[in-house]
C-alpha cells in the first residue's frame, strides 16, 4: 500500500461477522511465503470510524520501527493492519491528537457520530434520529428519559447479530435473554446519575477550557445519556471484536503459522483490538500458537486471562489463551485513561447487581488501567525497565506505560495516547524481533 511508513505491509478487512476480504487474505498468504519474512506485525485497531483513520494509526504507530531494527538488522519484518466495523464518537481524540470541536456547538449528537450510527446500526435510521433529537432538545421531563432509554436497547438489541450472546461477558453475569446488559433495563435515572458522576469525575482532571460545554444540574442526566449511549455502540462492538478475532483472524493465523517457512507471527491490539487479538488465539487451529502478543490500552476485563476469579469460582473468559503465545503476553496500561479507568467500571457496575460489592471492589476493572489481575507470577513493569531491563520471555507481564500515554479530552482521555516510539520499542522487545 502506498504511503505506508512501512513496508512490506498488508491489509486485511473483516466484516461484522469475521469474513475476510479472500483476496486479501490470500495475497497476504503468498506474498508473505515468498518474502521468507523472518517476523510478521500483525496490528488491530480499537474504536475508529474509517479505514482510513485506521490506516493512519497504523502508519503513525509503525514509523519507528524500520529506524529501531536498522536496515542492515537480522530481522525481515512485515506489517499487517486489520480493519473491521467499529465506531467511535467524534468528540473522542483519536491517537493522542486533540478533538475537534466547533466553539459553541450546540449539545446532542454531532453530524460525524450521527452518521456513524447509522452506518453501524444499518436499518435503525428513525431510532437513531430520535435519540439525536432528544440529546438536542434534553427535556426536563423523567419520562424523556425514559423513552431514551426504551431507544437505546432497541438500538443495541443483537439477538440476530453476530455472535452468541456471552460473548461480551469477559468475566461475569451474562445478557439478558436479548443479548443486551441490564444496564439498558435498570432505572434510567439512576444510570444516568451514575454516569453524569463519572464524567464530572473526568473533566475534574483536565483544565477549565476542557471543561467548557458540559452541562450541569438536571441537564448533567442528560450528560448521562449520551454516555449510556456512546457505552450502548461500546457494548456491541466489544461482542463483534470477539466475534472478529475468534472467527475471522484466528483462522488466518492458524494460516500463517502453517507457511513454510512461516514468519514468527506478533499481535498488537488497541482498545478493542486488543479484544480482538485476544480472541483470535482461541479461533487458531490446535497446536498454533504466536510468538508475542502486545495489548494497548486494552478495554476489556483485567480478570479476563485469570484462571480462577478472586470472587467467583471459575475462570477469565480467556484464561486458556496465553498458552498460545510462545513468548510474553505484554498488557501496556495507563492512569490517565478515563475511558477505562472511570467510565468502563461504571458500565460494568451497572450492567449487573452490585449490592454485594464492598468499598474497593475492583472487580470491574479494565486491563488498559491497571494491567492484568489475578493471574500467578505475572510481573509489574514500569515503562524504563520494560525498555531498559531484561524483558520477561513469557507469560502476562503488565507495563505501567503512563509516562507516556497521558494526553488526551474527556470522555476518552488518554486512551487512544498510543503513538510513541517507546511503544513500539515494547512490542520489539516482547517479540525479540532484530534480536538476532
Amino acid at each position: 500500500m502506498t504511503g505506508m511508513s512501512v513496508r512490506p505491509y498488508w491489509e486485511l478487512r473483516f466484516d461484522a461477522d469475521g469474513d475476510v476480504d479472500t483476496r486479501q487474505r490470500d495475497r497476504l498468504l503468498e506474498q508473505a511465503a515468498q518474502q521468507e519474512l523472518t517476523d510478521l506485525v500483525v496490528f488491530s485497531h480499537g474504536w475508529n470510524n474509517t479505514r482510513t483513520m485506521a490506516t493512519r494509526l497504523y502508519d503513525r504507530f509503525f514509523a519507528p520501527f524500520p529506524g529501531l531494527l536498522g536496515e542492515a538488522g537480522p530481522a525481515r519484518p512485515g506489517y499487517v493492519g486489520v480493519v473491521w466495523p467499529s465506531m467511535r464518537f467524534a468528540d473522542e481524540s483519536l491517537g493522542g491528537l486533540p478533538r475537534e470541536r466547533a466553539p459553541g456547538a450546540p449539545p446532542g449528537l454531532d453530524a460525524d457520530t450521527h452518521r456513524a450510527l447509522d452506518a453501524v446500526f444499518p436499518g435503525r435510521q428513525q431510532i437513531v434520529a430520535r435519540l439525536a433529537e432528544l440529546l438536542a432538545e434534553r427535556p426536563e421531563r423523567l419520562a424523556a428519559l425514559d423513552e431514551f432509554a426504551v431507544l437505546v436497547r432497541g438500538l443495541v438489541r443483537v439477538r440476530g447479530m453476530s455472535g452468541g450472546a456471552g460473548d461480551a461477558a469477559d468475566t461475569d453475569a451474562e445478557p439478558d435473554e436479548d443479548g443486551v446488559p441490564a444496564m439498558f433495563g435498570q432505572d434510567v435515572t439512576e444510570v444516568c446519575e451514575r454516569f453524569a458522576a463519572a464524567l464530572t469525575e473526568a473533566r475534574g482532571k483536565t483544565d477549565a477550557e476542557d471543561r467548557a460545554g458540559f452541562d450541569s444540574g438536571l441537564g448533567g442526566l442528560w450528560d448521562g445519556a449520551h454516555e449510556l449511549l456512546r457505552q450502548g455502540t461500546y457494548y456491541v462492538m466489544k461482542r463483534r471484536a470477539g466475534t472478529v478475532g475468534r472467527e475471522g483472524l484466528g483462522p488466518v493465523l492458524g494460516a500463517l503459522a502453517a507457511l513454510r517457512p512461516a514468519p514468527r507471527l506478533h499481535l498488537v491490539g488497541h482498545s478493542f483490538g486488543g479484544r480482538l487479538v485476544s480472541f483470535a488465539l482461541t479461533g487458531m487451529a490446535e497446536g498454533a500458537t504466536v510468538a508475542s502478543m502486545t495489548l494497548l490500552q486494552g478495554a476489556f476485563s483485567h480478570y479476563a486471562f485469570a484462571g480462577r476469579l478472586p470472587h467467583a469460582d471459575r475462570g477469565g473468559v480467556l484464561h486458556d489463551a496465553p498458552r498460545r503465545v510462545g513468548g510474553p503476553l505484554v498488557c501496556c496500561h495507563s492512569r490517565h485513561d478515563t475511558a477505562l479507568g472511570l467510565l468502563y467500571p461504571v458500565a460494568s457496575r451497572v450492567s449487573w447487581d452490585d449490592a454485594s460489592l464492598l468499598p474497593g471492589d475492583i472487580r470491574w476493572g479494565a486491563l488498559g488501567y491497571d494491567g492484568v489481575q489475578a493471574v500467578e507470577g505475572c510481573p509489574r513493569l514500569e515503562l524504563a525497565e520494560a525498555l531498559d531491563g531484561p524483558f520477561p520471555d513469557g507469560g502476562c507481564v503488565s507495563v505501567d506505560v503512563s509516562e507516556v500515554v497521558r494526553h488526551g479530552v474527556p470522555p476518552a482521555g488518554a486512551h487512544s495516547d498510543i503513538c510513541h516510539e517507546e511503544l513500539a520499542r515494547v512490542v520489539l522487545r516482547a517479540g525479540r524481533i532484530g534480536a538476532g
